[in-house]
């Protein structure tokens, strides 16, 4: 499989296959194709991962695309505007994503829900605590929302992340949804009562516009219900 990433903020990744090679993503994800793109619908791993990514926010089915007689072309685009990256996925090299992230991939890569170790935290820390786990073999493709800084952290380094910037990180990094210090700060401060801190060995990757964010800027313009 080979690939494209154009555009800039609204972006889509194009993907050539070669005879036989399949591609997975979710209901609604692809934007064109070859037309020998044969399209089959699937819980892809059974009715306990298809529920696993349900609760990871994706979809309970996933659509698998073939190519059939020859090369074939798709292409799957963002659905806010912002970026997509692509990430080489194999054993000790799993992923973990915010919700909603996975936009496609080749078909040899595992999606499954990833609970923060710290139930009770995460719990009350919103968008940390229920994130996407992406293992196996290939390559996938992930949306982020606006444009994504990413940093290398040593083993020990932490980074303090508001946690709706938080994008994605490698399985190596560790994450701990903690509370603002400070009744004043909580109540005061503007910048929410949570914060995700990650700690290395690992990437990270933040996004700058997270779309709970944008929700919120535009929620006073909002015509209320009668």
């Amino acid at each position: 499989m080979r690939y494209q990433i154009q555009g800039d903020t609204l972006p889509v990744v194009i993907c050539q296959l070669e005879g036989g090679e399949k591609m997975i993503t979710e209901g609604g994800g692809m934007a064109w194709m070859s037309p020998n793109m044969l399209m089959e619908t699937t819980t892809n791993g059974g009715i306990g991962k298809a529920f696993g990514r349900m609760f990871s926010g994706e979809h309970i089915f996933q659509n698998i695309y073939t190519a059939q007689d020859g090369t074939g072309m798709i292409a799957f685009a963002s659905s806010f505007p912002g970026s997509i990256k692509a990430f080489d996925i194999a054993p000790g090299q799993e992923m973990i994503f915010q919700k909603s992230a996975f936009l496609a991939g080749e078909a040899s890569v595992e999606l499954s829900v990833f609970f923060n170790k710290k139930f009770a935290s995460g719990l009350f820390g919103g968008e940390g605590f229920i994130m996407q786990k992406v293992s196996g073999i290939g390559t996938m493709f992930a949306e982020f929302d606006g444009h994504v800084v990413e940093y290398e952290l040593q083993p020990g380094q932490q980074i303090v992340v508001d946690t709706g910037h938080l994008a994605a990180m490698t399985a190596t990094c560790k994450m701990e949804v903690k509370s603002v210090p400070g009744v004043k700060n909580m109540l005061f401060g503007g910048e929410g009562i949570f914060n995700t801190v990650i700690s290395g060995p690992g990437r990270v990757w933040l996004q700058t516009m997270p779309i709970s964010n944008v929700a919120g800027v535009l929620r006073p313009y909002m015509p209320s219900g009668s």
